[in-house]
């Protein structure tokens, strides 16, 4: 099958496991401590209104992520919570959480947008402060949003490498590059099989922490507009916070640029800096990682299959 005749399919890393999404819902395979493969599956649910916003240019990045953050929180919790649970006591929390499932659900995916929400104001907002700090060595407004980047790119890199470090987000990066390496045989036309699959790169063009990096660049961009002022503080302040989502918007557009042009020669060096970052975000995973991710995907391929009768139609996703 020629990847122009596929849907792209995306994902996420989570705990011991990966999530895929599809033309019909999410699923995640994640390994239980007893070597068992469980499954969590949730069904995508797109409003008249959100359909409508995913095909205007621009605007569809807002709430691809948005809708990204909250179903991915879903199932970032429940591999937190299950991988390391003892099966014997399955029955017992079962019935804990089906007393407020719905609850629950609504919950981990409201903390999830928050939290993205946040964590994009604290990372945006933090240099424009350190930036204007050093205005007295660096007093003009292109010299402050160049230094603003700077330290922006400086937090990002030091970040992805400090929490690299400990065991536990070593191997979601790990499965985050089995996740990388499945979609990559798939579009490509491998067999789903261990081997094939570990002959692929774990580097994807279409990644979310290329996004992140296409953030800081867009965001230099933006604020070196003659009419975005850096003065006087408070402003500053206030217009990076009003210009953040057409950050958001223009990054998700660049991404999805760059994996269109991949495989046109000259062009595709546009992808480089996004896919150099992933040499930081992912890891190359074990066999018996892949097992888990192809899992996650084969279900995602059958309940789409299952559901094509209906005339579902796929959407890209940042993986």
């Amino acid at each position: 099958m020629s990847e122009q005749n596929q849907p792209a399919y995306g994902g996420q890393a989570v705990v011991e496991g990966v999530m895929f999404a599809g033309k019909s819902g999410y699923v995640t395979a994640i390994r239980r401590n007893d070597n068992s493969i469980e499954y969590f599956e949730t069904e995508r649910k797109d409003s008249k209104l959100s359909k409508r916003l995913k095909k205007i240019p621009f605007i569809r990045g807002l709430v691809a992520l948005v809708q990204a953050s909250a179903n991915g929180t879903k199932h970032l919790n429940f591999s937190t919570e299950r991988y390391d649970v003892d099966p014997e006591d399955d029955e017992s929390i079962q019935k804990e959480e089906e007393t407020s499932k719905l609850a629950m659900i609504i919950g981990v995916g409201a903390v999830g947008v928050l939290s993205f929400i946040f964590g994009k104001l604290i990372f945006t907002l933090t240099p424009a402060l350190i930036a204007e700090f050093f205005r007295g060595i660096v007093p003009g407004e292109t010299g402050q949003v160049l230094l603003e980047g700077f330290i922006k790119f400086i937090f990002l890199l030091v970040y992805i490498y400090l929490i690299s470090l400990t065991p536990l987000i070593k191997r979601v990066f790990q499965y985050h590059g089995a996740e990388h390496k499945v979609i990559n045989a798939y579009e490509n036309g491998d067999k789903l099989t261990v081997e094939d699959i570990q002959k692929n790169s774990r580097l994807h063009y279409r990644c979310g922490s290329s996004f992140i990096l296409f953030t800081v660049f867009v965001g230099i961009l933006v604020y070196l507009l003659p009419f975005i002022e850096t003065e006087p503080l408070w402003w500053r302040m206030v217009n990076r916070i009003l210009l953040l989502p057409f950050v958001i918007g223009i990054s998700f557009e660049v991404l999805q640029l760059t994996n269109k042009v991949r495989n046109i020669p000259f062009l595709r060096v546009l992808g480089y800096p996004g896919l150099w970052l992933q040499l930081l975000t992912t890891k190359e995973p074990k066999d018996e990682q892949v097992e888990v991710a192809i899992h996650s995907f084969k279900k995602v391929l059958e309940n789409d299959k299952n559901a094509s009768k209906s005339g579902i139609q796929g959407s890209k996703v940042i993986s």
